[in-house]
């Protein structure tokens, strides 16, 4: 066989130069793409490891916090329960005093009318008994008077005593 011809060797020269050129730019190029995907990766991995702390510590916190709203929860029910047994003693304790609630209602009403029935009794008292009478002028309501109250069984009774008013309470 024959030797190429010159120019086509310095063609071939310059065609391996630049595929020389070319693959050594391209490994350059794929050595920096290496170090770029190594210093993310690295990152990535620095990142992820803090955002795992994070979350480790978030949970953490969650069951603090799940745990003293569980502490807080028992001591309410707790509190609902005293605060319950407390109104039902309280309501026990207000039905066995209305019926004593009703009676002083019932004495207040009445207070004014008995005021008054007292005033009049004691006025009556402060006059003090009736004067003994004279038989020749009996006194109304005296005991031959038609305003004396009789049922008539006492009609045979000469000993009837005049009326004093005064106060028995």
């Amino acid at each position: 066989m024959s030797a190429p011809p010159p120019l086509q060797i310095r063609e071939a020269n310059a065609h391996l130069a630049a595929v020389h050129r070319r693959a050594a730019e391209l490994e350059a190029r794929l050595d920096a793409a290496e170090r770029t995907v190594r210093t993310q990766a690295e990152r990535l991995a620095r990142h992820d490891q803090q955002l795992r702390a994070a979350l480790d510590e978030l949970g953490r916190a969650k069951d603090r916090e799940i745990a003293a709203l569980q502490e807080q929860l028992l001591t309410s029910e707790a509190t609902v329960q005293s605060l319950q047994a407390a109104v039902c003693q309280r309501d026990k304790l207000i039905r066995q005093l209305q019926p004593r609630a009703e009676l002083l209602q019932d004495i207040c009403r009445r207070r004014p009318p008995l005021a008054g029935l007292m005033a009049t009794l004691a006025e009556a008292e402060r006059l003090g008994p009736l004067p003994a009478s004279d038989p020749s002028h009996p006194l109304p309501g005296g005991p031959s008077s038609p305003l004396a109250n009789s049922t008539g069984e006492e009609e045979d009774r000469d000993h009837l005593q005049p009326a004093v008013f005064g106060t028995t309470v």
